[in-house]
């Protein structure tokens, strides 16, 4: 495995400067947005398809560092009922594709987006009940005529072009949010469609990290990974429960808060996760990804990143040689 970072966190230093600064503290990859939601401060597609010389004086400046790019990432939502939003984010992933080819980056992480209620909505529709019944009807049409339709074409998009890993982040308020709705899309989209395994969203949901860990990768159906940490307010979820709208900075009034690596699940429990990803046959980049209202960007990264070189392995395994 390697340690990696998601580099939006420090979207305010130029690209290099940037790199010098991650190697020092030991990161040995690099996750980097391409646009939409995570922005592209540190790699615009438009610059970088547009000029074979840019694009190999990029690649220079990562490979004299030692430094790799473990997945591109164009989180946005495709799915959108406005056309113009739907359609940015539809140009930035088809760039994004065009870019990890040329790269040769074998990975794009993104959402799975969220259409609206029906065909001249204005704004995304996250449904999270079945009842009253017209909530199921949605739901159906989102799938049926949205969903599955739009993402079978562009995993064949991706495929043409030599992208075999699409990595979802399931995350709450688009249409895959835990595993089973991944395994659906998968299941209708084709085996390039998995998961950008993020434990921070799924906590909240009351999902076991370990055990989504198992059941993803018994399908092989993990090809990226998140190291984002929640903290759950359990006094605020014995009144309240865990659905929360309330802004992220109001922390002492949230049921749940994202946090840096080890302040919302304990040491204990990083480990478990690492060893769940190794049993699981995932060898390959643990990505920071910060997110903490209460740590500075360089305090919470260097903590995340001391505690996830002591739960990381990286030998190779040996001989079973007690048995």
């Amino acid at each position: 495995m390697k340690l990696g970072v998601f580099t939006p966190l420090y979207q305010n230093l130029p690209f290099e400067e940037m790199l010098d600064k991650l190697v020092g503290m030991g990161v040995e990859a690099v996750e980097l947005g391409t646009g939409n939601y995570p922005g592209n401060h540190h790699c615009n597609p438009d610059e970088l398809l547009e000029s074979p010389e840019k694009a190999r004086a990029f690649l220079r400046a990562l490979e004299s560092r030692g430094i790799t790019i473990s997945a591109l990432s164009c989180h946005g939502n495709p799915l959108h009922p406005d056309l113009k939003f739907a359609a940015n984010s539809h140009e930035v992933w088809r760039k994004t594709v065009l870019l990890a080819e040329r790269l040769e980056i074998p990975v794009i992480n993104g959402f799975s987006g969220c259409p609206g209620d029906n065909k001249d909505a204005k704004n995304p529709n996250w449904v999270t009940c079945s009842w009253p019944p017209e909530y199921l009807d949605v739901l159906n049409w989102q799938w049926n005529e949205v969903v599955i339709p739009y993402w079978k074409e562009e995993a064949k998009f991706a495929e043409q072009h030599g992208i075999n890993q699409i990595a979802f982040e399931m995350h709450p308020g688009f249409v895959v949010y835990n595993p089973e709705t991944l395994l659906r899309l998968r299941e209708h989209a084709g085996e390039n469609i998995g998961a950008n395994f993020d434990p921070s969203h799924l906590i909240w949901q009351g999902i076991d990290p370990v055990q989504a860990i198992k059941k993803l990768g018994r399908e092989n159906a993990i090809f990226h990974f998140h190291a984002k940490d929640t903290y759950l307010d359990q006094a605020n979820i014995q009144i309240n429960g865990v659905l929360d709208t309330k802004h992220y900075s109001k922390i002492l009034d949230r049921s749940w808060t994202f946090r840096s690596v080890g302040y919302g699940s304990d040491e204990k429990m990083w480990k478990d996760i690492v060893s769940a990803l190794r049993a699981v046959g995932y060898d390959y980049v643990i990505s920071i990804e910060h997110e903490d209202m209460l740590a500075s960007t360089d305090e919470g990264l260097k903590k995340a990143i001391s505690l996830l070189k002591g739960a990381m392995f990286k030998e190779q395994l040996t001989e079973m040689w007690w048995a």
